[in-house]
């Protein structure tokens, strides 16, 4: 009877707030993306981090316990960086509401993952602000959170952010817009949100820089020098701020080299990184590889850099070969063959739209054949 009312509680305050939000968006019109809009922007919030703790409840004890030799890790970027530890994680496209189906997933694989990655776009969208709900929950779960900071230029108001190029001039030269300035505001307001959160973090912003395929601010539309000169000003904007619980991730595509040029020097990189993805024969333009044939070809280029490594998105999928096999291989002896490889992060996508034009499945939790091989294999470590 106790968690029926619980749950009718949390229900009647989410139904109440999204009532006022209307109501204040109907009388306030655009002020409600100010302090309005804040207010009630960190009332969903409290109510979502309730709803996290609700459904997790039964897990959170056993999982902080699991997790308990990782909380001085958690809270000191150095002692973070020098674990001789492999350190698993994963992104859920699921993950949305609650984080729930990170549970699952490790529950499939018998083990808790230290780090949890999400995903966060630039824009003028309340859900492209610091995700403070997400890291909150991360980090009461006892992990730190990975965020993938992508900076969508077409994505900004230019009510909400006066001075910005028009729409179809925002993506050419958009690093150098950064650069000079154009969107200190956005950056300031994100860096002190990251920094009032209190809780270590992981920032990957404007990853496969070097692919001039994907995202609007590969090489198509600027310069390496361009890149690098964005990357320092959004850092030194955080570190005026002092939001040094920013571990910063820099993470360059494999396929396209060129990765001194995109560097922009080791006092502004904490981490390097990359993704490394088995598409198989999903597309004309891919084939079956292994993950050796993948990474291991450019582990010492990474391990030259000084930093601890962090393969950001790892998986495959199921198309052109056996799945089970390539993360059983991949696992195998993992941490003798790429000592400084410090984390590991499941890419488990069951909708990815991003590079085909048909929607691809990372995701292997209902798969007991690839669960199983994943399991026995980490299990062993």
């Amino acid at each position: 009877m106790k968690k029926v009312l619980y749950r009718l509680l949390i229900v009647i305050a989410t139904i109440f707030t999204g009532i006022l939000l209307v109501a204040s968006v109907t009388y306030f019109g655009d002020e409600s993306t100010g302090p309005v809009d804040d207010f009630f922007g960190k009332v969903t919030s409290s109510i979502k981090s309730i709803e996290n703790k609700y459904i997790l409840k039964k897990r959170e004890k056993s999982r902080s316990l699991s997790l308990e030799w990782f909380d001085e890790y958690r809270t000191d970027k150095n002692t973070l960086a020098n674990t001789e530890l492999l350190l698993l994680g994963a992104y859920d496209n699921e993950a949305k509401q609650n984080f729930e189906p990170i549970v699952a997933l490790e529950d499939s694989l018998d083990t808790v993952f230290p780090l949890v990655k999400i995903y966060s776009a630039w824009g003028s969208k309340r859900e492209q602000r610091f995700p403070a709900a997400e890291v909150n929950a991360i980090s009461s779960l006892g992990s730190v959170p990975v965020i993938t900071w992508e900076p969508w230029l077409n994505d900004f108001d230019k009510q909400v952010l006066p001075g910005i190029p028009d729409v179809e001039f925002r993506d050419s030269d958009g690093l150098l817009a950064i650069s000079r300035g154009v969107y200190d505001s956005y950056i300031d307001r994100w860096a002190r949100d990251a920094k009032d959160s209190g809780v270590l973090m992981f920032l990957r912003f404007a990853h496969e820089m070097n692919d001039p395929y994907r995202y609007p601010w590969g090489p198509q539309n600027n310069k390496p020098e361009e890149f690098v000169q964005a990357w320092r000003h959004v850092v030194n904007r955080f570190k005026g701020i002092g939001a040094d619980n920013v571990i910063w991730l820099w993470s360059p595509h494999l396929a396209y080299g060129e990765f001194d040029s995109y560097y922009p020097g080791d006092e502004f990189v904490d981490w390097v990184g990359t993704g490394t993805l088995n598409y198989g024969t999903v597309a004309p333009w891919s084939q079956w590889w292994t993950f050796d044939e993948i990474f291991a070809q450019y582990y010492e280029t990474f391990v030259e850099y000084g930093k601890p490594i962090m393969i950001s998105e790892y998986g495959t999928l199921a198309v052109g070969g056996d799945r089970s096999k390539w993360y059983r291989e991949s696992l195998t002896d993992f941490h003798e063959k790429f000592p400084l490889v410090k984390g590991l992060l499941f890419f488990h996508n069951s909708k990815d739209a991003t590079t085909t034009y048909q929607v691809l499945n990372w995701s292997f939790k209902d798969d007991p054949d690839v669960s199983h091989a994943i399991r026995n294999v980490i299990g062993s470590w």
